[in-house]
């Protein structure tokens, strides 16, 4: 089958991307490996209730950033329910922190839970630099540079701002909280570090300022909720694409990309039936580069193959990702809870994997689409396992128990509510999304790795990109996001 563009995989960042594309009147292809489109934002049935695959918030719809600017670009419209309180904290300690949206009612109760010592001015300065990430974020779109049009992109839209705030890819969050005099303060750095874990995938010694203050400010921007779960916030997307005479192929898994003049060649192996031949002038890859670029095979001329290679020694090992362990559950609310998100700082890591938080979302009170009788609620719960491919396989059970001991000492879930549970471990991860490790979340932050040196968009140097959570930006729905309109902005200028 010959479309104008192949797409492999369906997550955000690759939907983002295929949907420009369409926008600009191209035929797209969309393969995706599994059942459902989305990736590891969507969600599915089971035994009654609809879980999140992954991804369970929703930031990015305010003015000005990358999703906002798909769906004005597109007209995609998503019913999304804005969220009074984006998320609790519940602290070591014992204390609950509420994460705000308002900046100055946040810094209050930081200083309340934290001390007072220099949280306004830390906080302010976190919050401009977010601010100026994502003003930057949809002018610098051929960044990180490696052609000589990109230099000229990035040179003619530099501002004095820019210069200013790049220099802050040089120093960590660890050094921000020496600069404010926060970082003696034991029970604010464990905040700081597991709040980076969520957005970051790294701690603050690794992650830097730029990203690191973006990453602590999410919740000072607007957070959302899709009524069903986050299929709903990808089913438009396709219908979109669809509309615009694309096609999504689900349970198409790609096995090899062949290069030629013409085009590529993607061979899909299908659920249960014979290989397909998918043929484009153009291909964008939406799954991650440690999945990616064993696909390439066949002739390639040498300057391919040659990049090809060097991207090989850039992915990183499983010691350097995380992967998840989740726990779905269907339960009896005996309370009414004024917030969905919650993160629980745990006073001794969890056995088995060793994280020290867990990370609870349950569905908005009002949305009865998630489970098949009303008044029944549903919760996702989802801890980091380091270095999948070393934790693989372990006594789920025993995680799962210390999960809802937890739950339980908090009023937030009792264990005689519960009607419905599952649990997954990295294997079930690698099998469920196919990638390597089962790994989650994207590729961490690290300061040896500055931001002009991630990943870019451009995967072959020729027609093929890149996008989603390996490449720049990676984190969360915003970053995959924005990672899908750079690469459909960097074909666009080099081939439309």
């Amino acid at each position: 089958m010959r479309f104008d563009a192949i797409v492999i995989g369906s997550g955000m960042g690759a939907l983002c991307a295929a949907a420009l594309l369409a926008a600009d009147g191209l035929q797209v292809a969309i393969l995706e490996q599994n059942w459902l489109p989305g990736g590891c934002t969507s969600s599915y049935w089971r035994k009654g209730f609809v879980f999140e695959a992954g991804a369970t918030t929703l930031v990015g719809l305010d003015p000005g950033m990358p999703l906002w600017a798909v769906l004005q670009r597109t007209g995609i419209q998503i019913e999304a329910v804005p969220l009074q309180i984006p998320m609790q904290v519940h602290l070591s300690n014992g204390d609950t922190v509420t994460r705000y949206q308002d900046l100055d009612e946040w810094i209050e109760e930081a200083a309340r839970a934290f001390g007072k010592h220099n949280q306004r001015p830390f906080w302010e300065f976190c919050y401009q630099v977010s601010q100026f990430v994502w003003r930057t974020s949809l002018r610098q779109t051929a960044f990180p540079p490696t052609s000589i049009g990109d230099w000229m992109q990035c040179i003619l839209k530099i501002t004095p701002e820019q210069f200013w705030y790049a220099r802050y890819a040089f120093f960590s969050t660890e050094w921000l909280l020496k600069k404010f005099g926060l970082h003696r303060n034991r029970l604010f750095t464990k905040f700081v570090n597991e709040q980076l874990l969520i957005t970051a995938q790294n701690y603050a010694p690794q992650v830097n300022v730029l990203f690191g203050a973006t990453a602590l400010c999410y919740t000072n921007f607007g957070n959302y909720y899709v009524n069903g779960g986050l299929i709903n916030l990808v089913k438009p997307f396709v219908n979109y694409i669809e509309q615009k005479g694309g096609k999504i192929f689900l349970r198409h898994k790609a096995i090899a990309i062949h290069w030629s003049k013409e085009g590529y060649r993607v061979v899909a192996q299908v659920k249960g039936k014979e290989k397909v031949d998918f043929l484009g002038k153009f291909l964008i890859s939406g799954i991650p580069i440690n999945n990616t670029l064993p696909l390439f095979n066949g002739h390639m001329p040498y300057k391919i193959s040659k990049r090809i290679e060097k991207l090989k020694k850039l992915t990183m090992p499983s010691n350097m990702l995380n992967s998840a362990f989740q726990v779905g559950i269907g339960f009896r609310p005996h309370q009414h809870l004024t917030c969905i998100h919650h993160q629980i700082h745990l006073q001794e890591p969890l056995p088995e994997i060793g994280s020290q938080s867990i990370f609870l979302s349950v569905n908005h009170p009002e949305d009865a689409l998630r489970s098949d009788v009303p008044g029944l609620a549903v919760a996702s719960i989802s801890t980091h396992v380091h270095h999948p491919a070393a934790r693989m396989h372990f006594d789920k059970s025993v995680v799962e128990q210390a999960i809802l001991e937890r739950l339980a000492a908090l009023d937030l879930i009792r264990p005689d509510t519960i009607i419905y549970i599952h649990s997954s471990t990295p294997a079930a991860w690698e099998k469920w999304t196919q990638r390597q490790f089962g790994f989650v979340g994207g590729y961490p932050q690290y300061m040896h790795i500055k931001p002009w040196q991630m990943l870019e968009a451009r995967l072959d140097g020729y027609k093929a990109y890149l996008c989603g959570d390996t490449t720049y930006p990676g984190q969360g729905i915003p970053g995959v996001a924005l990672s899908g309109i750079i690469a459909y902005e960097k074909l666009r200028r080099d081939w439309l």
